[in-house]
């Protein structure tokens, strides 16, 4: 069971849910449940992905949202992690900053159905996905379909790499993500420079033919800033400045995109590749 993300339909557009398990909570298997969303021409969706657990995608989901509710846009995050995390974040929120919408596809109450929680609010201008760990590779293209922004994590280790080289793959020849289309980019996230695994991650990433959209450093900032409810962007300057700084080209990268209208090609349902072609590419020695 899927929920579909991105496509258009008779001006509704539909919103895709995982659990771990990569199937949509408290619904039976083998069923299809569609979530309807206003499907105004004005509303952006920003998937943050990457199968591999432990990356930082709900650091970086939280901090995007953060960034587009700091110039007072209305935002919707949602939240496809177990834990929580990302909604525990946004009901932490100080009170007197702009709100950000929580949505969550996993626990449940009685009397709140799921279609219900993950319904979009009227008038949402930004919708992000903290994608979960674990999505296979079949389901990418559910994912990634109609997104404005597809933003990928990815840590100096050669696990990292590894896992990462195995993403793109799927990315670029199952879920059919052109690289032309601008719609994805990397940010390599925890790094510590003039280390050993920078240069190899960013060797790595070098030779992908992907737009490196940031390097961030390793800092307690977002640890700190993720405790109040707020963004990096919301702490003062004089503490986070060189963090904020760092998330320049990131930011710059995401208002060009979130600018461009998108192309049929960007609504993409994939067909079947051979695991002869991915494995290929993914064994390709970056």
């Amino acid at each position: 069971m899927r929920l579909r993300l991105g496509a258009v339909m008779d001006g509704w557009q539909t919103v895709p849910a995982w659990s771990r398990t990569g199937l949509a909570t408290g619904v039976e298997r083998g069923r299809r449940m569609q979530l309807n969303v206003p499907g105004h021409r004005h509303l952006r969706k920003i998937v943050v992905l990457n199968p591999k657990g432990g990356c930082g995608k709900t650091t970086l989901a939280i901090n995007v949202a953060g960034y587009l509710a700091s110039k007072g846009k209305a935002v919707a995050l949602m939240d496809t992690d177990p834990q929580g995390s990302a909604v525990r974040w946004v009901q932490n929120r100080p009170k007197n900053l702009t709100p950000i919408h929580g949505m969550t596809v996993c626990g449940s109450k009685a009397n709140v159905t799921q279609s219900f929680k993950l319904r979009v609010p009227l008038g949402t201008e930004f919708l992000i996905v903290d994608s979960p760990a674990g999505v296979p590779a079949h389901d990418l293209g559910e994912l990634t379909s109609g997104a404005h922004a597809i933003i990928v994590p990815v840590l100096p280790s050669g696990i990292d790499v590894h896992a990462a080289s195995r993403l793109m793959a799927d990315l670029l020849l199952v879920a059919r993500v052109s690289r032309r289309s601008g719609r994805l980019g990397v940010v390599a996230n925890r790094v510590r420079e003039n280390t050993l695994g920078y240069r190899r991650l960013m060797s790595f990433l070098d030779r992908l033919s992907i737009s490196v959209i940031g390097i961030l450093r390793d800092s307690q900032n977002y640890v700190h800033a993720a405790e109040a409810g707020i963004s990096i962007h919301e702490l003062p300057p004089s503490r986070a400045r060189k963090d904020q700084l760092a998330w320049r080209t990131i930011t710059r990268w995401l208002d060009r995109r979130l600018d461009t209208q998108l192309t049929s090609r960007d609504f993409h349902r994939p067909e079947v590749v051979s695991n002869r072609a991915i494995r290929q590419f993914a064994e390709y020695p970056f």
